[in-house]
C-alpha cells in the first residue's frame, strides 16, 4: 500500500493588493482593532439611542432653549402669503379704478350742455393752443326769493354777461393767459352794428357772444364755460372759502359787501358781492382785477391738498361745479380739469382799450391799434410784452 503522506496547514500568503506585480512588496493589511471606549456602541442596537416619552414621537425634535429666535417662515408658505397680499392689493386698486371712472361718466352726465360753439361763414380757423371762452352772468332765474334777498342779486330779470375772460393755453410748457375783456368795450355785433360787448349775450345768447368775440379777437374758441349766481355761493363754501387781499376798503349795499382794507377769507356770500360790486373809481376796469384775482383764489383753494385729500370738500366742490356751470355739448369734465390746472399760474391782463368815448350806446371803451396788435401775438401763440399787459398779476 503506498504511503500517504501527512498534509499539513496550507502555505501562508502575503495579501497582494490589485495591481501588484509579482515580486513586488506589499504590506500586510490588519484590521485596525476597536477602542475599547466604542466597543459597547457597536452593539447596541440602531433604535436603542432614542428616547420614548409615553406614546410621543420619538422623531420629534427637543425644544429650543430659552431665548432662542424663532425658526424662518418656510419659503412656501412666504410665498402664498405674498400672494394672498398682492390678491387683496389688486382687488382694491381694480375697485378704485372702477368706481373713479364710473364717478366721472355719472358727473359727465350731470353738466348742464349747450350748443355755444356756432359754425358760421368766416369763423376764424383752428388757433394754435387751446382757448376758453369764461363768462359769468347775472341769471337769477333759479333763485328762490330767500336766495335772491340773501345774496344781494336784485330782482332783474333775463341774462347779462358782466363777466367775460377769454384764456388761452399755448402749447408748450408755457403759462396759460387770463384776457379779461371788459363788458363796455365797443365792438361790431354781427347783424346788428356796433355795441357794448356784453349786448351780445343779452342779444343771441352764447353763440352770438363766442362770435363777437371771435370777430374782435381772430382766435378760435375750442370750449365754453358760464356760470351763473345760482349755485356760486355753493360751490365757494364747498372748498371752505377762498382768501383774496383788497388794496382799499370796500361798502357796497347793493352788492351786498362790507369789507376793510386787507386780506379776508372770504364765503361764497362775500365772494358774489367782491366780484359783483363797481364801486371804485375805475368801475368795471377795478372789477375785472378782482374777478381774476377771485378765479385764481378758487382755483389754488381747489386744488390744494386740503380739498384734493378730503373726499367731503372734494366731491361737494365737484358737486357745485357740476351744478353752476353750463357748458357746450362738446366739453367734457376731462377738458374742466385741464382748464383747472392751467389756471394754477397763469398771466392775467385786461385787454388794452383807448380811453372811454361816448357812443350810441352810452360811455364805452373803443378798441385802438394797441387792442388789435395784443391779439394779433395771442392769435399766432406769441408771448405778449410788457407794454401790452394792462393792469397785469
Amino acid at each position: 500500500m503506498p504511503r500517504i503522506p501527512a498534509q499539513g496547514p496550507p502555505p501562508r500568503r502575503s495579501a497582494v493588493p490589485a495591481g501588484a506585480g509579482p515580486g513586488q512588496y506589499a504590506p500586510t493589511q490588519k484590521p485596525e482593532p476597536i477602542p475599547v471606549g466604542d466597543r459597547s456602541r457597536d452593539h447596541r442596537s440602531p433604535r436603542s439611542d432614542r428616547r420614548v416619552d409615553h406614546g410621543r414621537s420619538s422623531t420629534r425634535p427637543p425644544a429650543p432653549p430659552a431665548g432662542t429666535p424663532p425658526a424662518p417662515t418656510p419659503p412656501r408658505r412666504r410665498r402664498r402669503r405674498s400672494v394672498r397680499v398682492g390678491k387683496i392689493v389688486l382687488i382694491l386698486l381694480l375697485v378704485f379704478v372702477l368706481g373713479s371712472i364710473g364717478l366721472l361718466f355719472y358727473y359727465d352726465s350731470r353738466l348742464d350742455r349747450i350748443d355755444a360753439l356756432p359754425a358760421y361763414a368766416g369763423r376764424p380757423s383752428d388757433t394754435p393752443g387751446t382757448n376758453w371762452l369764461i363768462v359769468g352772468t347775472d341769471n337769477r332765474s333759479d333763485l328762490s326769493d330767500a336766495q335772491r334777498t340773501n345774496l344781494s342779486t336784485g330782482d332783474a330779470d333775463g341774462s347779462r354777461t358782466d363777466t367775460i375772460m377769454l384764456v388761452h393755453n399755448p402749447p408748450g410748457t408755457g403759462k396759460a393767459t387770463v384776457v379779461s375783456i371788459p363788458r363796455d368795450l365797443f365792438v361790431e355785433i354781427p347783424g346788428h352794428g356796433s355795441l357794448k360787448v356784453n349786448a351780445s349775450y343779452n342779444i343771441g345768447g352764447p353763440a352770438l357772444l363766442v362770435q363777437t368775440v371771435e370777430n374782435l379777437t381772430g382766435i378760435h374758441i375750442d370750449h365754453y364755460a358760464e356760470i351763473g349766481f345760482g349755485g356760486f355761493d355753493t360751490l365757494v363754501d364747498a372748498v371752505g372759502g377762498v382768501d383774496m387781499c383788497i388794496d382799499q376798503p370796500l361798502n357796497d349795499p347793493l352788492a351786498g359787501l362790507r369789507l376793510s382794507k386787507g386780506c379776508h377769507h372770504l364765503n361764497g356770500r362775500q365772494a358774489l358781492g367782491l366780484v359783483r360790486t363797481r364801486a371804485f373809481p375805475r368801475a368795471d376796469l377795478e372789477r375785472v382785477i378782482n374777478q381774476r384775482k377771485f378765479l385764481a383764489a378758487l382755483v389754488s383753494r381747489a386744488t390744494s391738498p386740503a380739498v384734493l385729500l378730503n373726499p367731503f370738500r372734494l366731491f361737494g366742490f365737484i358737486g357745485g361745479a357740476i351744478d353752476s356751470l353750463t357748458v357746450d355739448e362738446r366739453d367734457h369734465i376731462r377738458n374742466l380739469a385741464s382748464l383747472m390746472f392751467a389756471l394754477r399760474d397763469p398771466v392775467t391782463t385786461t385787454t388794452p382799450t383807448g380811453e372811454s368815448v361816448y357812443t350810441d350806446d352810452g360811455l364805452a371803451l373803443p378798441v385802438t391799434e394797441t387792442t388789435e396788435e395784443f391779439f394779433g401775438r395771442l392769435r399766432a401763440g406769441q408771448p405778449i410784452p410788457d407794454e401790452l399787459l394792462v393792469d397785469a398779476g
